[in-house]
This record gives structure tokens, sequence and C-alpha cells, in this order.
């Protein structure tokens, strides 16, 4: 059992080196993700903006063409106009004429309708790409941080990981379920010390005869008061 506490504990003093180095990084990790997500959503908007300009262009096009087939079609049935040989074919024509002359007059308003569209959206691709730009750089430099701060500690975390690694393999799965769990609700610290009659952990006293219990290092024990893992000084101070 004294052997469990101990690797228990020896955990416990890794993960805190660990910790620590985490904290070295600060609010960089989560900056950086915070930076990605809103470029990404940014870039995502400017791509379907531009889209919808790009489709508006299209439609342009295509109405430009259809009115210049009308256009030459009205030229065509203005020239048989003089050429009838009746009151019906006078009228057929007419309807031509002025059928195509409302599609003509309907294609250019959307195409009026169109180009202002384009417009606006060409302005609010214009306002948004300063944004990206400024975001693209704040992203690069927070980055470059970041990645100075892990280089500067990556051996000793390789070294603190690789340590961990050969002790949680001697912690027994339902231990470990315990102590992460325990770590997790505690802000990382899962197992205590009995300091001066307390447990490190919140300060609270721990009764004589659970500090006797506690020394004879045969049972794993919790503080009553915020429920983290107990050990005795013998088995901090030897692993310290």
């Amino acid at each position: 059992m004294i052997h469990k506490l101990k690797t228990l504990y020896k955990l416990q003093l890794l993960d805190v080196q660990l910790d620590q180095l985490e904290e070295l990084r600060g609010d960089l990790p989560l900056a950086v993700k915070a930076l990605e997500e809103k470029l990404n959503d940014l870039e995502r908007i400017v791509e379907n903006k531009q889209k919808e300009k790009d489709e508006s262009l299209t439609k342009r096009e295509s109405n430009e063409t259809d009115i210049q087939i009308l256009a030459d079609g009205q030229k065509k049935h203005k020239s048989q106009l003089y050429s009838v040989r009746n009151n019906k074919e006078y009228d057929a024509l007419t309807k031509e004429i002025d059928h195509a002359d409302t599609k003509i007059k309907k294609m250019e308003m959307e195409n009026d309708a169109l180009a202002d569209f384009s417009k606006k959206v060409e302005n609010e691709i214009g306002e948004l790409t300063p944004l990206i730009l400024e975001l693209r750089q704040d992203l690069k430099d927070k980055e470059a941080d970041l990645k100075q701060i892990i280089r500067a500690n990556e051996k000793e975390e390789i070294k603190l990981r690789e340590q961990r690694s050969k002790v949680e393999a001697n912690v027994r799965k339902p231990d470990y379920s315990q102590y992460m769990r325990i770590r997790k609700a505690k802000k990382g610290k899962a197992v205590a010390t009995i300091k001066r009659s307390s447990c490190s952990g919140c300060y609270n006293v721990v009764p004589s005869q659970r500090q006797l219990e506690i020394k004879k290092n045969n049972k794993i024990f919790v503080c009553e008061y915020c429920g983290r893992i107990l050990v005795s000084e013998d088995v901090s101070r030897e692993i310290e």
C-alpha cells in the first residue's frame, strides 16, 4: 500500500511541474484558438460574399446576352413592318416588338439592381479585408510567441512526460481514475499531505485519530473537507 501512496504522490509532483510549464504559456493557447476561429469565420464570410458577387456578375452577363438577342430580334421585326401585307401580320410583329421591349426593360432593371448589389458586396468585402489582414498578423505574432515558450521548455516537458508515463503505468486503473477525477475537481491538486495537523490542500485540521491511521500508510484516505487523497509526511518527505 505504501508503494501505491508513494506512486500517487510522485504522479502529483510531476503533474504540478507540468502544470507550471502550462501556466508559462498563459492565455496564449486560448488566444491563438480564438483568433483562428474568428479569422476562419471572417474568411468564410468574405468567401461567400465573393461567391455572391461572382454569381451576380454571371447573371448580368447572361442578361446582357439575352438583351442583345432580343434587341436584334426587335430590329429585324421593325424592318419587317415595312413589308407586311395585312393588319394581322402587322399586329403580330408589333406584339413581338412590344413583348421584347418589356423583357429588355425587365432585364435592364434587374441588371441595375444586380450592379447595386455587387457594389454593396464589394464595399463589405473591402471593409472586412483590412480586419482579416490585421487578424492574420496578430495570429502570426501570437503563434510565434507560443512556439518560443514551448521551444524554451520543450526538453524539460518531454522529460517530465516520459517520467509521468512510467509512473502512471504503475498506478491501478481505479486509483488513476479516482486521482484524475479529484485532480479535475480541485484545480490540479489531487494528493495532499498532512502539515501541522492540517490538510495541505484545504488547510482544515485533520482529526488526530485519522492522522494516526494515515501515518500507518496501509490505506488510501481522503480529506473529509476537500476530498483530496491524503498521504503522510513520511511518504511526501521520501518522494520529495
